[in-house]
């Protein structure tokens, strides 16, 4: 590994499992001091002198707000924002979502990283850098996901947004949007219960179009995802800003 986040401090949305971890641990051994961040206990697993693990319910601003205080207050700074908390709760045609699971789905997959973007700023602003990385999806042109790819979409935006206001005063906003990934097994699953024939069809539908839309017709490696998350929010990405890289195998999403 080099050395990349020599003397930066980077916090995970996420953290415990997944993505989000792998994150976390790369970000270590690259030499990051890391606020580690997730609302499940399974984040206390990654022990290191360099990590601060916190508790937190990131769908809820006042949560945002005390994790970044907090690790402002433990490391001094925050020089990295990655912004990993979201994902597909359930799967199936649009009609067949209630009210509350259409709402449910974008406040997991929008406001975390609307509500992070806002608390990480004054820290960000008051130093004069920073660099955040938002993890989209190529969801947002996809099957039986409409109020997770609306909410994806609002995340590239906001990337896009955030970028233009901020871009003078030494701030870089980017996105990754992740294809289809073989990640472990979730410990904690986001829809927990039996699946119903119906269901099990309609996420087998999700699989089948994500790997018909990857050129390289597979899953990606989970540190095939984590490589553009980490290369976006290092700085050999310093000229790059307001862009949401596809990480899709040629699925542009």
């Amino acid at each position: 590994m080099n050395n990349r986040f020599d003397n930066k401090v980077a916090l995970v949305t996420g953290a415990a499992q997944g993505i989000g971890r792998r994150v976390c641990e790369r970000l270590l051994a690259e030499g990051a001091q890391v606020i580690a961040v997730d609302r499940s206990e399974l984040v206390h697993e990654l022990q290191d002198p360099g990590v601060l693990t916190l508790i937190a319910d990131l769908e809820q601003y006042p949560d945002c707000a005390r994790v970044m205080a907090e690790g402002v207050q433990a490391f001094g700074r925050l020089d990295v924002l990655v912004n990993n908390v979201g994902g597909t709760i359930w799967a199936k045609p649009f009609e067949h979502y209630q009210a509350d699971q259409i709402e449910a789905e974008v406040r997991r997959s929008l406001f975390p990283t609307l509500w992070c973007c806002h608390a990480a700023l004054p820290h960000m602003l008051k130093q004069g850098s920073g660099a955040i990385v938002n993890v989209s999806s190529i969801a947002t042109r996809s099957v039986n996901r409409v109020p997770y790819g609306a909410a994806k979409g609002g995340v590239n935006a906001l990337t896009a947004c955030l970028a233009f206001e901020n871009a003078e005063r030494g701030i870089r906003v980017n996105a990754t949007a992740p294809g289809g990934t073989e990640a472990p097994p979730r410990r904690i699953p986001r829809n927990p219960g039996e699946q119903s024939p119906a269901e099990k069809a309609w996420y087998q539908q999700i699989v089948d179009q994500t790997l018909d839309s990857s050129l390289m017709k597979r899953y990606a490696r989970i540190d095939e995802q984590v490589g553009a998350i980490l290369f976006l929010a290092s700085d050999e990405a310093s000229y790059i800003t307001g862009v949401t890289l596809p990480v899709g195998g040629g699925d542009l999403g």
